[in-house]
């Protein structure tokens, strides 16, 4: 019996998922937070998959220094899905042949909704724009020797989510994670994931399906593979907290999380951050995500994180003066000094600087690029004139 080509496909893509062992527990991909470091971390506690931090596709083609500070591996940080965001298929492609030897997926950023994105023209903002959407799909597809798959935010309307789905399916994408929230619904806090549309897409597809959404313990893993009927599910700010928390000690008795918890993780963290060497701006954000909520607390410990020329020994000296303080209060949570309007006011302040940050740091890097263009066609341009001026 001959199979049908999206059938043929459907087979091919969970030949693909059992060869890379099935992965329930997924690190998602964050910007300048789901690096090499922090990717083993999690996998030292469960984790079962990881993402790249989104990568800029053009960037990552043409400017090396970007290539090298943001595409790190070793051979175990896999399985691996090496995550791009793009507009242009050819882009894409070339981008996509550099890492295809060192990772088990490509995988297509179509759910970013984010200002960056808005501003260069990628993630959630293709939404509108199918046709380039499934090119994108379709240059990987055909033209890498690893699977492709996608991640997208949904669309108000059931029947669009649907056929978005379908269409990404026909065009070759292996595995689809779907985020349970549209493109306007940013704020994780306030507005819960749909896990129905989850299902439904699910039920729509013949290829397996990540859930993101609501994801804040490992009870809600089960939970939601539970009733959802998905493969697998992956979590982003929530292991920012607790990188443990696909752990399976984390539903035994005393395994649950405290902020005592996020300390010891702080000091495997910074371990492995010396060993894979990362940016300390990554290094920074970490520290903050575990053990944050002391920091609030003890704010003078705070100031020294904050320092502009951050180094590895400054956090372990601040770690080993919270090993003295912390057990001096008697609790294992802390108690902020600031206010909880503050604190949401800074988390909001500290989103919005650091996309910023981000987006300063696309901006110069392509605008370099932009110029040594310029300057390569004006090299040119003068060579063809002074042959043009001897053959005269």
């Amino acid at each position: 019996m001959t199979l049908s080509a999206t059938d043929l496909h459907a087979q091919q893509a969970w030949e693909f998922w059992r060869k890379i062992g099935s992965p329930k527990y997924h690190v998602a991909p964050m910007v300048d937070q789901s690096e090499l470091a922090f990717r083993q971390l999690c996998l030292r506690y469960g984790a079962t998959a990881a993402y790249t931090p989104m990568l800029h596709s053009r960037l990552f083609l043409e400017d090396p220094k970007y290539r090298a500070e943001h595409f790190t591996t070793c051979p175990g940080d896999r399985p691996l899905f090496v995550q791009f965001c793009a507009n242009n298929p050819s882009t894409l492609l070339q981008a996509a042949e550099l890492v295809q030897d060192h990772c088990d997926a490509v995988d297509i950023n179509l759910g970013c909704p984010q200002r960056i994105a808005r501003k260069g023209k990628y993630g959630a903002f293709l939404m509108e724009q199918m046709e380039l959407i499934e090119s994108l799909v379709t240059a990987l597809a055909q033209g890498l020797r690893v699977p492709v798959t996608c991640k997208i935010r949904v669309f108000p309307e059931l029947e669009r989510t649907l056929a978005y789905a379908h269409m990404l399916e026909r065009a070759g994408c292996s595995v689809l994670a779907v985020h349970g929230r549209t493109r306007e619904q940013k704020q994780a806090k306030a507005v819960r994931a749909d896990w129905n549309i989850i299902k439904a897409v699910r039920e729509a597809v013949s290829i397996p399906v990540l859930a993101n959404g609501n994801i804040r313990h490992l009870q809600d893993v089960h939970d939601c593979i539970a009733y959802t009927g998905v493969q697998g599910v992956m979590s982003a700010e929530s292991l920012l907290e607790d990188p443990a928390l696909f752990w399976h000690q984390r539903l035994q008795p005393g395994g649950a999380y405290t902020a005592v918890e996020g300390v010891r993780l702080l000091k495997e963290y910074l371990d492995l951050a010396e060993q894979f060497p990362t940016p300390m701006r990554m290094v920074r954000g970490h520290t903050f995500g575990l053990i944050g909520p002391w920091l609030q607390e003890f704010t003078d410990l705070r100031d020294k994180i904050n320092t502009l020329k951050l180094e590895f020994s400054m956090i372990r000296e601040v770690i080993a003066e919270l090993d003295v303080r912390i057990p001096q209060t008697g609790r294992d949570y802390p108690i902020p000094k600031i206010s909880e309007r503050a604190l949401a006011r800074m988390e909001r302040e500290a989103a919005l600087a650091g996309a910023v940050a981000e987006q300063n740091r696309q901006d110069t890097a392509l605008a370099s690029l932009l110029a040594s263009s310029n300057k390569l066609t004006g090299q040119v341009q003068q060579a063809i004139q002074q042959k043009v001026e001897l053959e005269a």
